[in-house]
């Protein structure tokens, strides 16, 4: 059974759900142009390559929103969300640009830690986040004012209160799906047939790198399959961690 088959249930508040992403993610290209009146020219969405990421930027598309989109390809991606990044880059009417992190840092790392040093502790996890990541990310978000992430209030209770424009950061975050279900994603992918990562049909809801990301069993909690090792309220890669006025936080 694929997971639009098992998931594909909406809520009530669905087309309300639908009707306000879309109408943030409008407001957000326009407010976020250039003096040029290039839409969108400040404002990006970082993807994941998961369910929320290709339910937004098939919106962006859709839309046909400036937004340029970015992926973060950290080296260590399951072959099943390489072979989307393929498909994502070919159909995208939307730019999708993609950030590697600096070789030299890895392999210095790697040598230096190992290829699995994440399962060592909580600091090598972080630092390896840190190389293949938020490196990357900062140079993914330079430049720009606003970025859009697929953060939703269900996903943990880290993310409880999440709200459809954060602005407690100097660089201001849009999530149009916080207060989307589960369900209403599934919904929305399989009414508009979004090509999706092959992993999310094995039982993956939330889908990182394949050292830190395993299939999760019923009853589980969404996020029990990121870095399954560690205490559950250690499990954020830095991404979405709140940051100074003068570090904007910076996507998992």
């Amino acid at each position: 059974m694929s997971a639009v088959q098992r998931q594909a249930q909406p809520s009530s508040h669905y087309a309300e759900h639908l009707e306000q992403a879309q109408s943030v993610l409008t407001q957000a290209a326009a407010q976020y142009a250039t003096p040029d009146g290039k839409q969108g020219a400040l404002i990006t969405q970082a993807c994941s390559l998961g369910a929320e990421d290709v339910a937004i930027s098939h919106l962006i598309n859709s839309l046909q929103l400036d937004i340029e989109i970015f992926v973060l390809e950290t080296g260590r991606l399951h072959p099943q969300t390489l072979e989307l990044l393929a498909h994502f880059q070919a159909h995208s009417r939307a730019p999708v640009r993609v950030y590697k992190p600096q070789a030299q840092d890895v392999l210095q790392f790697v040598q230096r830690e190992g290829m699995d040093a994440m399962r060592q502790s909580v600091a090598l996890r972080k630092a390896c986040c840190q190389i293949r990541k938020m490196e990357p990310l900062a140079r993914a978000l330079a430049g720009k004012q606003a970025w859009i992430t697929g953060l939703r209030r269900e996903q943990s209770d880290a993310r409880a209160d999440v709200p459809l424009v954060d602005r407690s950061d100097a660089r201001v975050k849009i999530n149009p799906l916080a207060n989307w279900t589960w369900g209403d994603v599934w919904h929305y992918i399989g009414t508009h047939q979004v090509v999706y990562n092959a992993l999310h049909d094995d039982f993956f809801p939330s889908i990182g790198c394949q050292p830190c990301t395993r299939a999760i069993s019923l009853g589980e909690d969404f996020r029990a399959g990121r870095w399954w090792w560690e205490s559950n309220d250690l499990k954020e890669c830095g991404l979405h961690v709140k940051t100074s006025a003068q570090t904007p936080s910076s996507p998992a």
